[in-house]
Protein backbone atom coordinates (compact mmCIF):
# COMPACT_ATOMS: atom_id res chain seq x y z
CA UNK A 1 0.00 0.00 0.00
CA UNK A 2 2.81 2.40 0.89
CA UNK A 3 4.56 1.64 -2.40
CA UNK A 4 1.40 2.48 -4.32
CA UNK A 5 1.11 5.80 -2.53
CA UNK A 6 4.69 6.61 -3.42
CA UNK A 7 4.02 5.78 -7.07
CA UNK A 8 0.90 7.97 -7.05
CA UNK A 9 2.86 10.83 -5.49
CA UNK A 10 5.57 10.53 -8.14
CA UNK A 11 2.90 10.48 -10.86
CA UNK A 12 1.37 13.70 -9.51
CA UNK A 13 4.80 15.33 -9.25
CA UNK A 14 5.68 14.42 -12.85
CA UNK A 15 2.39 15.86 -14.14
CA UNK A 16 2.47 18.91 -11.88
CA UNK A 17 5.82 20.13 -13.20
CA UNK A 18 4.54 21.17 -16.68
CA UNK A 19 1.31 22.45 -15.13
CA UNK A 20 3.24 24.78 -12.83
CA UNK A 21 6.01 25.89 -15.21
CA UNK A 22 4.32 26.22 -18.62
CA UNK A 23 3.00 29.70 -17.82
CA UNK A 24 6.32 30.89 -16.46
CA UNK A 25 8.24 30.03 -19.63
CA UNK A 26 5.58 31.49 -21.92
CA UNK A 27 4.06 28.30 -23.35
CA UNK A 28 0.55 29.20 -22.19
CA UNK A 29 -1.54 32.25 -21.70
CA UNK A 30 -0.97 33.50 -18.14
CA UNK A 31 -3.46 32.15 -15.59
CA UNK A 32 -4.45 33.38 -12.18
CA UNK A 33 -3.02 31.82 -9.04
CA UNK A 34 -6.31 30.19 -8.10
CA UNK A 35 -6.58 28.59 -11.54
CA UNK A 36 -3.11 27.10 -11.16
CA UNK A 37 -3.86 25.83 -7.64
CA UNK A 38 -7.18 24.40 -8.80
CA UNK A 39 -5.46 22.54 -11.63
CA UNK A 40 -2.81 21.10 -9.31
CA UNK A 41 -5.52 20.02 -6.86
CA UNK A 42 -7.45 18.28 -9.65
CA UNK A 43 -4.30 16.42 -10.72
CA UNK A 44 -3.62 15.41 -7.11
CA UNK A 45 -7.14 14.00 -6.77
CA UNK A 46 -6.81 12.15 -10.08
CA UNK A 47 -3.47 10.65 -9.01
CA UNK A 48 -5.03 9.47 -5.75
CA UNK A 49 -8.06 7.68 -7.23
CA UNK A 50 -6.95 6.44 -10.67
CA UNK A 51 -6.58 2.84 -9.48
CA UNK A 52 -10.11 2.65 -8.09
CA UNK A 53 -11.90 5.16 -10.36
CA UNK A 54 -9.92 5.47 -13.61
CA UNK A 55 -12.82 7.14 -15.46
CA UNK A 56 -13.30 9.80 -12.79
CA UNK A 57 -9.52 10.36 -12.69
CA UNK A 58 -9.51 11.03 -16.43
CA UNK A 59 -12.36 13.52 -16.11
CA UNK A 60 -10.50 15.31 -13.31
CA UNK A 61 -7.37 15.50 -15.48
CA UNK A 62 -9.41 16.92 -18.38
CA UNK A 63 -11.22 19.50 -16.25
CA UNK A 64 -8.37 22.07 -15.88
CA UNK A 65 -7.66 22.10 -19.61
CA UNK A 66 -11.36 22.28 -20.37
CA UNK A 67 -11.79 25.24 -18.04
CA UNK A 68 -8.71 27.34 -18.80
CA UNK A 69 -7.46 26.48 -22.27
CA UNK A 70 -9.09 27.15 -25.64
CA UNK A 71 -10.41 23.96 -27.20
CA UNK A 72 -8.85 21.70 -24.50
CA UNK A 73 -5.41 22.24 -26.03
CA UNK A 74 -2.88 23.25 -23.39
CA UNK A 75 0.75 22.52 -22.64
CA UNK A 76 0.13 22.60 -18.90
CA UNK A 77 -2.32 19.69 -18.80
CA UNK A 78 -1.77 17.93 -22.12
CA UNK A 79 0.60 15.37 -20.59
CA UNK A 80 -1.82 14.70 -17.72
CA UNK A 81 -4.70 14.22 -20.17
CA UNK A 82 -2.74 11.63 -22.17
CA UNK A 83 -1.36 9.89 -19.06
CA UNK A 84 -4.73 9.37 -17.38
CA UNK A 85 -6.31 8.36 -20.70
CA UNK A 86 -3.63 5.67 -21.01
CA UNK A 87 -4.25 4.53 -17.43
CA UNK A 88 -7.99 4.46 -18.17
CA UNK A 89 -7.39 2.09 -21.07
CA UNK A 90 -4.88 0.02 -19.09
CA UNK A 91 -6.99 -0.44 -15.95
CA UNK A 92 -10.57 0.25 -17.06
CA UNK A 93 -12.41 -3.10 -17.27
CA UNK A 94 -14.96 -1.88 -19.82
CA UNK A 95 -14.91 0.41 -22.83
CA UNK A 96 -18.32 2.02 -22.35
CA UNK A 97 -17.41 4.28 -19.36
CA UNK A 98 -14.39 5.59 -21.27
CA UNK A 99 -16.46 6.35 -24.35
CA UNK A 100 -19.02 8.16 -22.21
CA UNK A 101 -16.22 10.17 -20.60
CA UNK A 102 -14.88 11.17 -24.02
CA UNK A 103 -18.38 12.16 -25.09
CA UNK A 104 -18.79 14.26 -21.92
CA UNK A 105 -15.51 16.09 -22.54
CA UNK A 106 -16.47 16.68 -26.17
CA UNK A 107 -19.92 17.99 -25.17
CA UNK A 108 -18.49 20.34 -22.54
CA UNK A 109 -15.87 21.63 -24.98
CA UNK A 110 -18.46 22.14 -27.69
CA UNK A 111 -20.65 24.16 -25.32
CA UNK A 112 -17.65 26.29 -24.41
CA UNK A 113 -16.84 26.90 -28.08
CA UNK A 114 -20.43 27.96 -28.75
CA UNK A 115 -20.51 30.59 -26.02
CA UNK A 116 -17.08 32.02 -26.79
CA UNK A 117 -16.63 34.81 -29.35
CA UNK A 118 -14.40 32.75 -31.68
CA UNK A 119 -14.63 30.97 -35.00
CA UNK A 120 -16.66 27.91 -33.90
CA UNK A 121 -15.62 25.59 -36.73
CA UNK A 122 -11.88 25.99 -36.20
CA UNK A 123 -12.16 25.82 -32.41
CA UNK A 124 -14.38 22.72 -32.54
CA UNK A 125 -12.04 20.93 -34.93
CA UNK A 126 -9.08 21.74 -32.66
CA UNK A 127 -11.09 20.40 -29.72
CA UNK A 128 -11.84 17.15 -31.52
CA UNK A 129 -8.23 16.74 -32.69
CA UNK A 130 -6.93 17.32 -29.16
CA UNK A 131 -9.41 14.83 -27.74
CA UNK A 132 -8.50 12.29 -30.40
CA UNK A 133 -4.71 12.50 -30.23
CA UNK A 134 -4.43 13.48 -26.57
CA UNK A 135 -7.01 11.08 -25.12
CA UNK A 136 -8.42 8.47 -27.50
CA UNK A 137 -5.08 7.30 -28.91
CA UNK A 138 -3.45 6.90 -25.46
CA UNK A 139 -6.60 5.11 -24.26
CA UNK A 140 -6.41 2.70 -27.19
CA UNK A 141 -2.73 2.06 -26.45
CA UNK A 142 -3.53 1.26 -22.81
CA UNK A 143 -6.47 -0.92 -23.79
CA UNK A 144 -4.33 -2.82 -26.30
CA UNK A 145 -1.72 -3.46 -23.61
CA UNK A 146 -4.43 -4.67 -21.24
CA UNK A 147 -5.92 -7.02 -23.83
CA UNK A 148 -2.50 -8.29 -24.87
CA UNK A 149 -1.59 -9.19 -21.32
CA UNK A 150 -5.00 -10.73 -20.68
CA UNK A 151 -4.75 -12.85 -23.82
CA UNK A 152 -1.21 -13.90 -22.92
CA UNK A 153 -2.38 -14.95 -19.47
CA UNK A 154 -5.32 -16.78 -21.05
CA UNK A 155 -2.99 -18.60 -23.45
CA UNK A 156 -0.69 -19.61 -20.60
CA UNK A 157 -3.66 -20.82 -18.56
CA UNK A 158 -4.91 -22.77 -21.56
CA UNK A 159 -1.49 -24.33 -22.04
CA UNK A 160 -1.44 -25.36 -18.37
CA UNK A 161 -4.92 -26.80 -18.75
CA UNK A 162 -3.90 -28.75 -21.85
CA UNK A 163 -0.85 -30.09 -20.04
CA UNK A 164 -3.04 -31.24 -17.16
CA UNK A 165 -5.48 -32.83 -19.59
CA UNK A 166 -2.60 -34.53 -21.37
CA UNK A 167 -1.34 -35.95 -18.11
CA UNK A 168 -4.86 -37.16 -17.26
CA UNK A 169 -5.27 -38.81 -20.66
CA UNK A 170 -1.81 -40.36 -20.38
CA UNK A 171 -2.68 -41.67 -16.92
CA UNK A 172 -5.89 -43.18 -18.28
CA UNK A 173 -3.96 -44.77 -21.12
CA UNK A 174 -1.50 -46.25 -18.62
CA UNK A 175 -4.40 -47.57 -16.57
CA UNK A 176 -5.94 -49.13 -19.66
CA UNK A 177 -2.61 -50.65 -20.56
CA UNK A 178 -2.25 -52.00 -17.04
CA UNK A 179 -5.75 -53.48 -17.29
CA UNK A 180 -4.75 -55.17 -20.54
CA UNK A 181 -1.61 -56.55 -18.94
CA UNK A 182 -3.71 -57.70 -15.98
CA UNK A 183 -5.99 -59.52 -18.39
CA UNK A 184 -2.99 -61.24 -19.94
CA UNK A 185 -1.80 -62.16 -16.48
CA UNK A 186 -5.22 -63.57 -15.67
CA UNK A 187 -5.26 -65.66 -18.83
CA UNK A 188 -1.73 -66.97 -18.45
CA UNK A 189 -1.40 -67.29 -14.67
CA UNK A 190 -4.97 -68.54 -14.32
CA UNK A 191 -4.18 -71.26 -16.82
CA UNK A 192 -1.00 -72.21 -14.97
CA UNK A 193 -2.72 -72.21 -11.58
CA UNK A 194 -5.46 -74.39 -13.02
CA UNK A 195 -2.85 -76.86 -14.20
CA UNK A 196 -1.27 -76.84 -10.76
CA UNK A 197 -4.64 -77.55 -9.18
CA UNK A 198 -5.30 -80.41 -11.64
CA UNK A 199 -1.91 -81.94 -10.94
CA UNK A 200 -2.40 -81.60 -7.19
CA UNK A 201 -5.76 -83.38 -7.48
CA UNK A 202 -4.19 -86.23 -9.44
CA UNK A 203 -1.44 -86.51 -6.84
CA UNK A 204 -4.03 -86.61 -4.05
CA UNK A 205 -5.72 -89.61 -5.69
CA UNK A 206 -2.50 -91.59 -6.08
CA UNK A 207 -2.91 -95.02 -4.32
CA UNK A 208 0.68 -95.33 -3.10
CA UNK A 209 0.83 -91.80 -1.58
CA UNK A 210 1.20 -91.70 2.22
CA UNK A 211 -1.63 -90.10 4.12
CA UNK A 212 0.28 -87.04 5.26
CA UNK A 213 1.43 -86.36 1.67
CA UNK A 214 -2.16 -86.85 0.49
CA UNK A 215 -3.27 -84.16 2.92
CA UNK A 216 -0.51 -81.84 1.67
CA UNK A 217 -1.58 -82.41 -1.95
CA UNK A 218 -5.16 -81.62 -0.96
CA UNK A 219 -4.02 -78.40 0.71
CA UNK A 220 -2.03 -77.53 -2.41
CA UNK A 221 -5.05 -78.08 -4.66
CA UNK A 222 -7.26 -75.93 -2.42
CA UNK A 223 -4.58 -73.21 -2.27
CA UNK A 224 -4.27 -73.15 -6.08
CA UNK A 225 -8.04 -72.88 -6.45
CA UNK A 226 -8.14 -70.07 -3.88
CA UNK A 227 -5.30 -68.28 -5.67
CA UNK A 228 -7.21 -68.54 -8.93
CA UNK A 229 -10.31 -67.07 -7.31
CA UNK A 230 -8.32 -64.25 -5.72
CA UNK A 231 -6.62 -63.49 -9.07
CA UNK A 232 -10.00 -63.37 -10.79
CA UNK A 233 -11.32 -60.98 -8.14
CA UNK A 234 -8.30 -58.68 -8.46
CA UNK A 235 -8.52 -58.64 -12.25
CA UNK A 236 -12.26 -57.95 -11.93
CA UNK A 237 -11.49 -54.84 -9.88
CA UNK A 238 -8.97 -53.65 -12.50
CA UNK A 239 -11.51 -54.30 -15.23
CA UNK A 240 -14.40 -52.55 -13.49
CA UNK A 241 -16.23 -50.92 -16.41
CA UNK A 242 -18.80 -48.93 -14.50
CA UNK A 243 -16.82 -45.72 -15.08
CA UNK A 244 -15.43 -46.72 -18.48
CA UNK A 245 -18.07 -48.70 -20.41
CA UNK A 246 -15.99 -48.73 -23.59
CA UNK A 247 -14.08 -52.00 -24.16
CA UNK A 248 -10.42 -52.00 -23.31
CA UNK A 249 -8.22 -51.44 -26.32
CA UNK A 250 -4.56 -50.57 -26.78
CA UNK A 251 -3.98 -46.78 -26.98
CA UNK A 252 -2.42 -47.22 -30.41
CA UNK A 253 -5.54 -48.67 -32.05
CA UNK A 254 -5.64 -47.93 -35.78
CA UNK A 255 -8.56 -46.83 -37.92
CA UNK A 256 -8.87 -50.31 -39.41
CA UNK A 257 -8.98 -51.85 -35.93
CA UNK A 258 -11.59 -49.33 -34.88
CA UNK A 259 -13.78 -50.27 -37.85
CA UNK A 260 -13.29 -53.97 -37.14
CA UNK A 261 -14.29 -53.56 -33.49
CA UNK A 262 -17.37 -51.55 -34.56
CA UNK A 263 -18.32 -54.37 -36.94
CA UNK A 264 -17.94 -56.90 -34.12
CA UNK A 265 -20.33 -54.81 -32.07
CA UNK A 266 -23.03 -55.17 -34.75
CA UNK A 267 -22.57 -52.04 -36.88
CA UNK A 268 -22.88 -52.69 -40.62
CA UNK A 269 -19.59 -51.09 -41.59
CA UNK A 270 -16.83 -51.91 -44.02
CA UNK A 271 -13.38 -50.42 -44.45
CA UNK A 272 -11.97 -49.52 -47.87
CA UNK A 273 -8.40 -48.30 -48.38
CA UNK A 274 -6.35 -47.71 -51.49
CA UNK A 275 -3.39 -49.49 -49.94
CA UNK A 276 -1.05 -46.49 -50.01
CA UNK A 277 -1.86 -44.97 -46.64
CA UNK A 278 0.73 -45.39 -43.95
CA UNK A 279 0.57 -44.67 -40.23
CA UNK A 280 1.78 -41.15 -39.66
CA UNK A 281 1.27 -38.05 -37.54
CA UNK A 282 -2.26 -37.61 -38.96
CA UNK A 283 -3.38 -41.07 -37.83
CA UNK A 284 -4.84 -39.87 -34.55
CA UNK A 285 -6.96 -37.18 -36.25
CA UNK A 286 -8.17 -39.73 -38.79
CA UNK A 287 -9.07 -42.02 -35.89
CA UNK A 288 -11.07 -39.23 -34.23
CA UNK A 289 -12.91 -38.37 -37.45
CA UNK A 290 -13.90 -42.00 -38.05
CA UNK A 291 -14.84 -42.49 -34.39
CA UNK A 292 -17.11 -39.43 -34.40
CA UNK A 293 -18.69 -40.34 -37.76
CA UNK A 294 -19.40 -43.96 -36.69
CA UNK A 295 -20.90 -42.73 -33.42
CA UNK A 296 -23.23 -40.39 -35.32
CA UNK A 297 -24.15 -43.09 -37.83
CA UNK A 298 -25.07 -45.54 -35.07
CA UNK A 299 -27.06 -42.87 -33.24
CA UNK A 300 -28.93 -41.13 -36.04
CA UNK A 301 -29.07 -43.83 -38.77
CA UNK A 302 -29.37 -47.20 -37.03
CA UNK A 303 -29.22 -50.17 -39.37
CA UNK A 304 -27.80 -48.12 -42.24
CA UNK A 305 -24.75 -49.50 -44.08
CA UNK A 306 -21.60 -47.47 -43.45
CA UNK A 307 -18.49 -47.26 -45.61
CA UNK A 308 -15.19 -45.92 -44.32
CA UNK A 309 -12.69 -45.02 -47.06
CA UNK A 310 -9.12 -43.86 -46.57
CA UNK A 311 -7.18 -42.56 -49.56
CA UNK A 312 -3.96 -40.67 -50.10
CA UNK A 313 -3.99 -38.90 -53.45
CA UNK A 314 -0.63 -37.25 -52.73
CA UNK A 315 2.00 -37.58 -50.00
CA UNK A 316 0.86 -34.40 -48.31
CA UNK A 317 -2.77 -35.21 -47.43
CA UNK A 318 -4.93 -38.10 -46.35
CA UNK A 319 -8.65 -38.12 -47.15
CA UNK A 320 -11.07 -39.92 -44.84
CA UNK A 321 -14.63 -40.40 -46.10
CA UNK A 322 -17.38 -41.94 -43.95
CA UNK A 323 -20.69 -42.45 -45.80
CA UNK A 324 -23.86 -44.01 -44.47
CA UNK A 325 -27.07 -44.86 -46.27
CA UNK A 326 -30.63 -44.15 -45.16
CA UNK A 327 -31.62 -45.48 -41.71
CA UNK A 328 -33.59 -48.72 -41.60
CA UNK A 329 -35.21 -47.95 -38.26
CA UNK A 330 -36.00 -44.76 -36.33
CA UNK A 331 -32.98 -43.11 -34.76
CA UNK A 332 -32.37 -40.32 -32.30
CA UNK A 333 -33.59 -36.88 -33.35
CA UNK A 334 -30.89 -34.47 -34.56
CA UNK A 335 -29.23 -32.79 -31.60
CA UNK A 336 -26.88 -29.88 -30.96
CA UNK A 337 -23.66 -31.89 -30.65
CA UNK A 338 -20.41 -30.11 -31.39
CA UNK A 339 -18.15 -33.07 -32.19
CA UNK A 340 -17.90 -32.43 -35.93
CA UNK A 341 -17.71 -28.65 -35.39
CA UNK A 342 -14.77 -29.10 -33.00
CA UNK A 343 -13.04 -31.39 -35.47
CA UNK A 344 -13.60 -28.85 -38.26
CA UNK A 345 -12.02 -26.11 -36.12
CA UNK A 346 -9.05 -28.30 -35.26
CA UNK A 347 -8.48 -29.37 -38.85
CA UNK A 348 -8.80 -25.79 -40.12
CA UNK A 349 -6.18 -24.68 -37.60
CA UNK A 350 -3.82 -27.40 -38.85
CA UNK A 351 -4.35 -26.62 -42.54
CA UNK A 352 -6.94 -29.31 -43.29
CA UNK A 353 -10.67 -29.31 -43.94
CA UNK A 354 -13.81 -31.18 -42.88
CA UNK A 355 -17.11 -31.22 -44.74
CA UNK A 356 -20.23 -32.94 -43.40
CA UNK A 357 -23.72 -32.97 -44.85
CA UNK A 358 -26.43 -34.95 -46.64
CA UNK A 359 -25.26 -37.23 -49.43
CA UNK A 360 -27.87 -38.93 -51.55
CA UNK A 361 -30.34 -40.55 -49.16
CA UNK A 362 -27.82 -40.67 -46.34
CA UNK A 363 -25.01 -38.62 -44.84
CA UNK A 364 -21.31 -38.16 -45.58
CA UNK A 365 -18.35 -36.89 -43.56
CA UNK A 366 -15.24 -36.04 -45.58
CA UNK A 367 -12.02 -34.91 -43.92
CA UNK A 368 -8.79 -33.81 -45.60
CA UNK A 369 -5.94 -34.23 -43.10
CA UNK A 370 -2.45 -32.83 -43.73
CA UNK A 371 0.32 -35.39 -43.40
CA UNK A 372 2.26 -32.98 -41.17
CA UNK A 373 -0.67 -32.25 -38.89
CA UNK A 374 1.66 -32.76 -35.96
CA UNK A 375 -0.70 -34.96 -33.97
CA UNK A 376 1.21 -38.19 -33.29
CA UNK A 377 -0.47 -41.41 -32.29
CA UNK A 378 -0.53 -42.18 -28.65
CA UNK A 379 -2.50 -41.61 -25.51
CA UNK A 380 -3.82 -38.08 -25.68
CA UNK A 381 -3.09 -35.13 -27.87
CA UNK A 382 0.06 -33.09 -27.17
CA UNK A 383 -0.17 -29.48 -26.17
CA UNK A 384 1.25 -28.13 -29.42
CA UNK A 385 -1.29 -30.14 -31.45
CA UNK A 386 -4.37 -28.56 -29.91
CA UNK A 387 -4.77 -25.08 -31.38
CA UNK A 388 -4.10 -22.40 -28.83
CA UNK A 389 -6.44 -19.41 -29.06
CA UNK A 390 -4.70 -18.09 -32.17
CA UNK A 391 -8.04 -17.11 -33.63
CA UNK A 392 -8.85 -15.12 -30.50
CA UNK A 393 -5.48 -13.39 -30.62
CA UNK A 394 -5.87 -12.61 -34.31
CA UNK A 395 -9.38 -11.28 -33.74
CA UNK A 396 -8.18 -9.05 -30.90
CA UNK A 397 -5.32 -7.76 -33.05
CA UNK A 398 -7.70 -7.03 -35.92
CA UNK A 399 -10.02 -5.13 -33.61
CA UNK A 400 -7.12 -3.13 -32.22
CA UNK A 401 -5.76 -2.33 -35.68
CA UNK A 402 -9.22 -1.31 -36.86
CA UNK A 403 -9.70 0.90 -33.80
CA UNK A 404 -6.34 2.61 -34.34
CA UNK A 405 -7.03 2.90 -38.07
CA UNK A 406 -10.46 4.43 -37.48
CA UNK A 407 -9.03 6.87 -34.96
CA UNK A 408 -6.16 7.78 -37.30
CA UNK A 409 -8.54 8.28 -40.21
CA UNK A 410 -10.78 10.44 -38.05
CA UNK A 411 -7.77 12.47 -36.94
CA UNK A 412 -6.62 12.93 -40.51
CA UNK A 413 -10.09 14.13 -41.50
CA UNK A 414 -10.19 16.54 -38.56
CA UNK A 415 -6.74 17.92 -39.31
CA UNK A 416 -7.52 18.29 -43.00
CA UNK A 417 -10.86 19.89 -42.19
CA UNK A 418 -9.26 22.26 -39.69
CA UNK A 419 -6.57 23.34 -42.12
CA UNK A 420 -9.04 23.66 -44.99
CA UNK A 421 -11.47 25.77 -42.99
CA UNK A 422 -8.65 27.88 -41.58
CA UNK A 423 -7.29 28.55 -45.07
CA UNK A 424 -10.78 29.30 -46.41
CA UNK A 425 -11.69 31.78 -43.66
CA UNK A 426 -8.35 33.56 -43.81
CA UNK A 427 -8.21 33.92 -47.58
CA UNK A 428 -11.88 34.96 -47.91
CA UNK A 429 -11.70 37.71 -45.30
CA UNK A 430 -9.01 39.84 -47.02
CA UNK A 431 -9.74 43.50 -47.77
CA UNK A 432 -7.22 44.82 -50.26
CA UNK A 433 -5.17 47.71 -48.83
CA UNK A 434 -5.90 49.80 -51.93
CA UNK A 435 -9.65 49.33 -51.46
CA UNK A 436 -9.34 50.20 -47.77
CA UNK A 437 -7.37 53.36 -48.61
CA UNK A 438 -10.06 54.39 -51.11
CA UNK A 439 -12.84 54.28 -48.51
CA UNK A 440 -13.96 57.60 -47.01
CA UNK A 441 -15.60 58.18 -43.66
CA UNK A 442 -19.19 59.16 -44.23
CA UNK A 443 -19.62 57.00 -47.33
CA UNK A 444 -22.90 55.08 -47.54
CA UNK A 445 -22.69 51.52 -46.23
CA UNK A 446 -24.06 50.14 -49.50
CA UNK A 447 -21.17 51.69 -51.44
CA UNK A 448 -18.64 50.35 -48.94
CA UNK A 449 -20.17 46.84 -49.04
CA UNK A 450 -19.39 46.62 -52.77
CA UNK A 451 -15.65 46.33 -52.09
CA UNK A 452 -15.80 44.23 -48.92
CA UNK A 453 -14.89 40.49 -48.96
CA UNK A 454 -17.57 37.84 -48.42
CA UNK A 455 -16.42 37.04 -44.86
CA UNK A 456 -15.21 38.99 -41.88
CA UNK A 457 -12.75 38.00 -39.16
CA UNK A 458 -14.50 36.24 -36.27
CA UNK A 459 -11.60 36.49 -33.81
CA UNK A 460 -10.01 39.89 -34.47
CA UNK A 461 -7.04 41.10 -32.40
CA UNK A 462 -9.05 43.81 -30.66
CA UNK A 463 -6.42 44.07 -27.93
CA UNK A 464 -3.97 45.53 -30.47
CA UNK A 465 -6.38 48.18 -31.75
CA UNK A 466 -4.91 51.69 -31.34
CA UNK A 467 -8.28 53.12 -30.25
CA UNK A 468 -11.60 51.75 -29.03
CA UNK A 469 -14.48 51.50 -31.52
CA UNK A 470 -17.18 54.19 -31.52
CA UNK A 471 -19.89 53.47 -28.95
CA UNK A 472 -22.98 51.89 -30.48
CA UNK A 473 -21.37 51.34 -33.90
CA UNK A 474 -21.45 48.05 -35.81
CA UNK A 475 -17.77 47.23 -36.37
CA UNK A 476 -16.40 44.65 -38.74
CA UNK A 477 -12.83 43.37 -39.10
CA UNK A 478 -10.89 42.23 -42.15
CA UNK A 479 -7.38 40.99 -42.87
CA UNK A 480 -4.93 42.98 -44.98
CA UNK A 481 -3.16 39.83 -46.27
CA UNK A 482 -4.10 36.27 -47.13
CA UNK A 483 -0.90 34.74 -45.72
CA UNK A 484 -1.48 31.77 -43.41
CA UNK A 485 0.09 31.03 -40.02
CA UNK A 486 1.53 34.56 -39.74
CA UNK A 487 0.40 37.67 -37.94
CA UNK A 488 -1.34 40.10 -40.26
CA UNK A 489 -2.49 43.69 -40.23
CA UNK A 490 -6.26 43.99 -39.71
CA UNK A 491 -8.72 46.67 -40.81
CA UNK A 492 -11.64 47.82 -38.68
CA UNK A 493 -14.70 49.39 -40.34
CA UNK A 494 -17.52 50.71 -38.15
CA UNK A 495 -20.97 51.64 -39.43
CA UNK A 496 -23.74 53.66 -37.84
CA UNK A 497 -27.02 54.85 -39.37
CA UNK A 498 -26.05 53.35 -42.74
CA UNK A 499 -22.78 55.26 -43.03
CA UNK A 500 -19.10 54.53 -42.46
CA UNK A 501 -18.12 56.33 -39.26
CA UNK A 502 -14.71 54.80 -38.53
CA UNK A 503 -11.86 53.11 -40.39
CA UNK A 504 -8.85 51.98 -38.38
CA UNK A 505 -5.70 49.98 -39.06
CA UNK A 506 -4.85 47.39 -36.39
CA UNK A 507 -1.14 46.59 -36.67
CA UNK A 508 0.12 43.06 -36.68
CA UNK A 509 1.82 41.55 -33.64
CA UNK A 510 5.14 43.22 -32.89
CA UNK A 511 4.26 46.47 -34.71
CA UNK A 512 2.77 49.65 -33.29
CA UNK A 513 0.50 52.36 -34.59
CA UNK A 514 -1.99 55.01 -33.63
CA UNK A 515 -5.41 55.86 -34.81
CA UNK A 516 -5.79 59.22 -36.48
CA UNK A 517 -8.81 61.21 -37.46
CA UNK A 518 -7.57 62.45 -40.81
CA UNK A 519 -5.01 61.73 -43.42
CA UNK A 520 -4.22 58.48 -45.17
CA UNK A 521 -3.36 55.15 -43.60
CA UNK A 522 -0.29 53.04 -43.97
CA UNK A 523 -1.81 49.80 -45.12
CA UNK A 524 1.26 48.11 -46.50
CA UNK A 525 0.91 45.25 -44.02
CA UNK A 526 3.72 46.33 -41.71
CA UNK A 527 1.75 48.69 -39.54
CA UNK A 528 -0.36 51.82 -39.80
CA UNK A 529 -0.82 55.28 -38.45
CA UNK A 530 -4.53 54.86 -37.91
CA UNK A 531 -7.43 55.69 -40.18
CA UNK A 532 -10.27 58.13 -40.73
CA UNK A 533 -12.98 58.87 -38.32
Amino acid sequence: MRTRRHVDALLWLALAIPAATADAIGLNEPRTAWQQLGGLAALAAAAAIWRRRPTLAFLLAAAPGEATAPSLFTVSYGMALAAFAFLLGRHGPRARPALLAFAAVAAAGTAKVVVRDVDPVVEWLVLMATLLFGAVFPWLAGRYLRQSRALTASALARADQLEREQRIVADRARLRERARIAQDMHDSLGHELSLIAVRAGALQLAADLPEHHRAAASDLRVAAADATDRLRAIIGVLRDERDEPAPLAPPGETVEQLVARAAESGLRVRYVADGTEEPGPAERLAYRVVQEALTNAAKYAPGAPVTVAATRADPRTTTITVTNGPPREPGSPPGGGSGLADLHTRLAALGGDLDAGPHGEGFRVRAVIPADAGVPMGAGVPVDAVPLPAGTLAHARRRTVLAFGAAAATGAVLIAGTFGWYAYTKTHSVLKPADFAALRVGAPQADVAAVLPERGVNDPPVERAPSPPPPGADCRYYRASGQLFTSSTHFRLCFENGKLVDKTVIPKAGASGTSGTSGTSDVSGTGGDGGHR
